[in-house]
């Protein structure tokens, strides 16, 4: 059988997702498997089972990140490789990350069932803590790999208890010896939901991004004076979440002003958070994003001037930290013309776009040929429990993959 004429498994690859969705099921049907939790220690000892019953030789390396290598004929060329994340973010979904895992995978038990050599080894991988929910910033393990990251810093990052990412590697059994180092790579494809309306609006199945938008996120801290609510004048409060409100509305109001671009604040903390004091405390996050890495600086400046305005008004000092950036990735142009090539052979309708959401392909193509392959979200929604993605697309969006590692696979 020639390998254009291979397809995978569906039901198969079905029946992968929806095991892997009761570790850490949720009521409303998604996933909580936040990165070395329980949960993640417990999807990853299934994921490593079966990578052993399809004779991939299995490595850990320092960042916990999981490798499964199945040998092509010359293994001296660069390889060829594929993965995502098995990790969620809180109260999450059960196809982000995890479908490019398992999408992987079915790709690996469809040419081992089918006996297919290759010329070049194929590697399946699951990165540690994409997502950056528990231990910030996201990406920060194929960041290391790559060599954008310290492994060091990455370890003593810490989550809302204290524990270090370093710790809980150790604590749950994949802190590996082999190290965090990138090898050499002919092509790497991510399998992914698109997390966003464009392929559902348009009526596409299989969505072919040209890159994705740079990522920079920022901690801002406010420390203002605590006191009593009753006895305490509303003239001369310094109210640090009141100062916090109208920071969180500027970030609003500058994504719009610039225009093609993202602003958020995801998250906040307010101390003591006492319904009957004036809070002294506050930390939120800014999410900033766009196609144009200056664009994206020029907004962040404009905020920063404001937050400051805002903070001498209430007379609450501010403090703002860059926590994480990474510059936009526009992705190898050959592999995407792969994607949209395999889409075509295969009858599937493609659409060429550009990821507004992070991925770890960001990282991995620094430093080698990427690209990624998106098939479609119902509504639009992602990293929320409704999250959805047919059965029909997921296995349509695996074929693509099937065909395109391959293709890269068995180049010479």
């Amino acid at each position: 059988m020639s390998w254009k004429n291979l397809r995978v498994n569906g039901r198969r690859l079905q029946e992968s997702l929806e095991t892997m969705a009761k570790i850490g099921a949720t009521p409303s049907g998604g996933v909580q498997r936040l990165a070395l939790s329980d949960e993640d220690k417990a999807a990853r000892d299934l994921f490593c089972s079966w990578l052993k019953e399809i004779d991939c030789e299995v490595t850990i390396d320092e960042m916990g990140n999981i490798f499964g290598h199945r040998p092509g004929r010359n293994r001296a060329l660069p390889a060829v490789m594929s993965g995502s994340h098995i990790d969620s973010q809180p109260k999450g979904g059960r196809f982000d990350g995890i479908f490019g895992v398992m999408g992987a995978l079915e790709v690996m038990r469809t040419l081992h069932e089918n006996r297919v050599q290759t010329e070049r080894d194929i590697v399946i991988v699951d990165w540690t803590n994409e997502e950056g929910s528990r231990f910030a910033p996201a990406m920060v393990s194929s960041g290391v790999w790559v060599g954008k990251l310290e492994r060091d810093w990455a370890y003593a990052r810490t989550d809302i208890n204290g524990k270090t990412q370093g710790e809980e590697l150790e604590r749950i059994g994949y802190k590996g010896t082999v190290p965090a180092k990138a090898f050499p790579l002919h092509a790497n494809y991510e399998l992914h939901i698109e997390q966003g309306p464009m392929l559902e609006r348009y009526g596409k199945t299989i969505g072919v991004p040209k890159g994705v938008l740079c990522l920079h996120w920022y901690d801002i801290y406010l420390t203002g004076t605590a006191n009593q609510v009753g006895p305490t004048p509303m003239a001369g409060r310094n109210d640090c979440l009141l100062a916090a409100a109208e920071m969180i509305q500027a970030v609003n109001k500058v994504a719009h002003i610039q225009g093609d671009m993202v602003g958020t604040v995801g998250e906040i903390h307010n101390f003591p958070n006492s319904r009957n004091i004036i809070p002294d405390g506050v930390h939120f996050t800014v999410d900033v994003r766009s196609w144009e890495d200056a664009h994206a600086l020029s907004a962040w400046e404009m905020m920063a001037r404001e937050f400051q305005v805002i903070a001498d008004r209430h007379g609450t000092h501010l403090r703002m930290e860059t926590t994480w950036r990474v510059e936009r990735a526009p992705f190898n142009p050959g592999l995407v013309d792969n994607v949209l090539e395999a889409a075509d052979s295969l009858g599937y309708s493609s659409h060429y776009m550009v990821s507004g959401a992070g991925h770890d392909c960001s990282y991995i193509n620094q430093i080698a040929p990427a690209a990624m392959i998106f098939i479609p979200s119902k509504g639009g929604r992602s990293h929320v429990e409704v999250e959805e993605s047919s059965w029909e697309d997921c296995e349509k969006g695996t074929n693509v993959l099937l065909q395109c590692m391959l293709k890269s696979a068995n180049e010479k």
